[in-house]
């Protein structure tokens, strides 16, 4: 079974192990929330637009999604199941029916995660140019390593970087597309294209990621380093306190 408590071991001809790819397979997969996440950010954003494409109603199809979107965080409070994805979604979707509602278009409910994901865009992208990718620090805890990659495993802060860069370009050549639509282009079209657009890009990056780490030197364990230290220090203060120590 794969774990996460010791860094595995590369291929001595430099090629990753088989358990490393595992290893690093399953941290994405947590982290970006798997198929259910991804189906469960997706439908949210499907129902308003199928909605809006036939009765052209912004309300209904804002209050649809927004009533999806926290039926969704319910199901998963019910099954106690993990809701940090599904929260990210209802609050995601929420702002946009906010928007909608104020506004009164259909474009409105489309602005708020557009503005958001461009901005990740610039993000992941500046952060790899000046050296500190925003994906060590988001996929750092999940292999248990934190921000030792940092100073100590410079090869995976290189695989940090261009995962980051690949994310920062991946999003901006999306929102490249979706833009001008915005601008120009009806609503409907613009739903429709964003739908579409929604999974593609994320599956690009994930898989670039996936690459990068996976042929990258192991994480250090630093959660496993500072237990035994911890260890060693409580034994070496039991040790002092035995008689005629």
């Amino acid at each position: 079974m794969t774990s996460f408590d010791k860094p595995t071991t590369p291929d001595p001809a430099g090629e990753p192990s088989a358990d490393q790819k595992a290893v690093t397979q399953a941290a994405l997969f947590d982290a970006f929330g798997g198929i259910r996440g991804t189906v469960e950010t997706m439908l949210p954003g499907l129902l308003f637009v199928m909605i809006y494409t036939v009765n052209k109603d912004v309300k209904m199809s804002a209050i649809a999604a927004g009533a999806v979107a926290v039926l969704l965080v319910i199901v998963r409070l019910l099954r106690k199941d993990t809701v940090k994805h599904a929260f990210s979604g209802v609050f995601g979707v929420g702002v946009g029916v906010a928007f909608a509602l104020f506004t009164g278009t259909a474009k409105g409910f489309y602005l708020p995660g557009m503005i958001y994901g461009a901005g990740l865009g610039v993000a992941f992208t500046l952060s790899a140019l000046v050296g500190f990718p925003l994906l060590g620090v988001i996929l750092g805890p999940v292999f248990k390593e934190n921000l030792s990659w940092r100073t100590r495993n410079p090869g995976r802060k290189k695989a940090y970087t261009k995962a980051s860069l690949a994310w920062g370009i991946v999003f901006l050549a999306k929102y490249a597309i979706l833009f001008p639509l915005y601008w120009w282009g009806d609503a409907t079209q613009l739903g429709w294209v964003l739908i579409a657009l929604k999974l593609p890009p994320m599956v690009l990056a994930v898989y670039f990621t996936w690459v990068f780490l996976a042929k990258a030197p192991p994480p250090i364990d630093v959660i496993a380093e500072w237990e035994a230290e911890e260890a060693a220090e409580k034994a070496k203060a039991a040790a002092a306190r035995e008689p005629g120590a």
